[in-house]
């Protein structure tokens, strides 16, 4: 297996939608919105196998001290190649200059954030309002 890295923003909403559906996130039911999120994302960085994708990590930034990872996403049957540590460190690189880079991680996710160098904060806690799509 020789996985690739892009540097890209058009996906099909075939592509998007077996990806996130593969992770079980709901957002793959909406394939359609995925094609223009994918768009308007400053930073989008994809690892295919072959023409399958399989991972991807999206960011957005304010342009000078803040990045913000919205989606990381490795598809379960490729879990354990170093794709996601991978994709966080191409992120990395690219926001290197940046004051700080976040992510907002369930607790099953923490320590694989942990291993690629993210701290948990001490005074913060994560906030949602979350729509729920019927």
């Amino acid at each position: 297996m020789d996985i690739t890295y892009k540097d890209i923003r058009d996906f099909s909403e075939k592509d998007l939608e077996e990806l996130f559906l593969s992770i079980h996130w709901s957002s793959g039911h909406f394939p359609e919105k995925l094609v223009v999120a994918m768009k308007n994302f400053k930073t989008v960085f994809s690892a295919w196998d072959e023409e399958k994708l399989v991972g991807m990590i999206c960011v957005m930034d304010d342009g000078i001290m803040n990045a913000y990872v919205h989606y990381l996403l490795v598809n379960p049957v490729y879990h354990g190649k170093t794709i996601g540590r991978t994709l966080v460190e191409m992120v990395k690189e690219k926001y290197k200059d940046y004051l700080r880079v976040a992510v907002i991680a369930y607790d099953n996710e923490a320590r694989f954030y942990e291993n690629c160098g993210f701290e948990k904060s001490k005074d913060a806690s994560p906030m949602f309002i979350t729509s729920l799509w019927t």
